[in-house]
């Protein structure tokens, strides 16, 4: 494996940066495959930080089937409270959206840029997001052709995905809102209808969004189920292809639901939820194999 990591520039003025983890498959002429998929990891955190048991272990899960990998650990507003304005002195110019959103543009048109050095599928890349970092990629997803080429002067074939995995993702803003992770976002817009319908996921899908696989469990106390059904059925009414796993049992935030990240409490341990990665794995293959329209 080799490990690669560099800064994604913030846009002028914002005094915002990102941190892009790549951990990639070493080449070998003795292997009979080398141009891999990748996918790209945005870990939860309610937008306050971004969460490290679902960063690099994901990332370590993926890389033992034979991804590639990489983690970006987005501005959140642990940044942003720190941050100072902008040449414009606007206080518009330090919010996490669009800046993070544009940060994964960035990420993906970086991975895009080194795909031939660094053996990566460019047409074979992947948003897992987490939480809040499911917001994130969902956001990104719902986006990427209407809204993201002009924030990012980025073409629509550099900013293209080819699927979207969300764990437990927040989606809505409205009666099941995880409300920490929408004020942490519009900070003092969180309280603007239009604001917080705009960032209301279930009302943004369109039918340039990439084939989702998504799950969430019936007793997550934190970021009700209602996110991923709301989203869901959203998918369906605009015919997304979407695979939906609901489990019975399971709180907020289990990652890979595996002792391999459970917080000091274990409480994140839940093997019956476990199989979730088996089951993106199998998803991965059956998208990455659908040749391109």
């Amino acid at each position: 494996m080799k490990l690669y990591e560099t800064e994604i520039p913030a846009r002028k003025g914002s005094g915002q940066s990102a941190r892009l983890q790549c951990y990639l498959q070493e080449y070998s002429p003795k292997l009979g495959v080398n141009e891999r998929p990748l996918i790209l990891i945005l870990p939860g955190g309610a937008y306050a930080y971004t969460s490290d048991r679902e960063g690099e272990p994901i990332a370590f899960a993926f890389l033992g089937q034979g991804y590639h990998a990489a983690v970006l650990r987005y501005s959140t507003a642990e940044y942003v409270g720190d941050a100072t304005a902008g040449d414009s002195g606007k206080d518009d110019e330090l919010s996490l959206d669009p800046e993070a959103r544009m940060q994964v543009a960035r990420a993906i048109a970086h991975i895009k840029e080194n795909a031939t050095a660094w053996n990566v599928d460019p047409d074979r890349i992947f948003l897992w997001g987490a939480s809040a970092g499911g917001h994130l990629a969902a956001h990104y997803a719902c986006t990427w052709q209407d809204e993201m080429p002009e924030l990012t002067g980025l073409s629509e074939n550099t900013l293209k995905i080819r699927g979207l995995l969300l764990s437990y993702p927040v989606i809505t803003s409205g009666d099941h809102a995880n409300r920490k992770s929408i004020t942490n976002l519009l900070r003092e817009r969180a309280e603007d209808p239009e604001e917080l319908r705009r960032v209301s996921l279930e009302h943004r899908v369109n039918a340039s969004v990439p084939p989702v696989f998504l799950w969430a469990t019936w007793t997550d106390g934190s970021v009700p189920a209602e996110n991923s059904l709301l989203f869901a059925q959203a998918l369906r009414k605009a015919s997304i292809s979407t695979e939906l796993h609901l489990f019975p049992v399971g709180g907020h935030g289990l990652a890979l639901a595996d002792a391999r990240t459970m917080g000091p409490e274990g409480k994140e341990n839940v093997p019956y939820c476990s199989v979730w990665f088996d089951l993106a794995c199998a998803w991965l293959k059956r998208v990455s194999s659908i040749e391109e329209a």
